[in-house]
């Protein structure tokens, strides 16, 4: 199946390996790491008329993006970093290059979508973190 077959719902984080890695990697500080490795987001994802939204929630705040695969936008990060994003579909993938400011790491995301879960795969320089979704009935 089809990415977008898939990823349409509520996604809950089940499990999550390396994050704080990746965080500090990006130059994320600590007071935000701490928060952002207690947070367990939930993703609510929809299509309309070929246009993505993602909905990222924690308990503490959240985040919203919208686009069109192949069509980069701009995106302000939970932890406040400002990038370029672009999506793109390989499959049952939906891979998400950010390109970061001058002097900072870009990040590339990469959902693996299964019928009910899908693995979030992040990079930003020689970090990797996976992270863990199942689906909310």
């Amino acid at each position: 199946m089809a990415a977008a077959d898939l990823a349409v719902g509520k996604w809950d984080l089940e499990n999550s390996e390396n994050f704080d890695e990746y965080m500090k990697e990006l130059g994320v500080g600590f007071a935000t790491r701490l928060i952002g490795n207690k947070a367990k987001p939930r993703q609510e994802i929809s299509i309309d008329n070929g246009e993505w939204t993602i909905k990222t929630s924690t308990s503490l705040s959240g985040t919203e993006i919208k686009f069109k695969p192949g069509v980069p936008f701009q995106e302000k990060t939970m932890d406040g970093r400002n990038v370029t994003s672009t999506c793109t579909i390989d499959g049952n993938k939906l891979i998400q290059n950010q390109k970061a400011e001058k002097d900072k790491l870009d990040s590339n995301i990469v959902r693996d979508f299964k019928k009910d879960s899908f693995l979030m795969t992040l990079t930003a320089g020689k970090v990797t973190c996976t992270r863990e979704y199942k689906k909310v009935n």
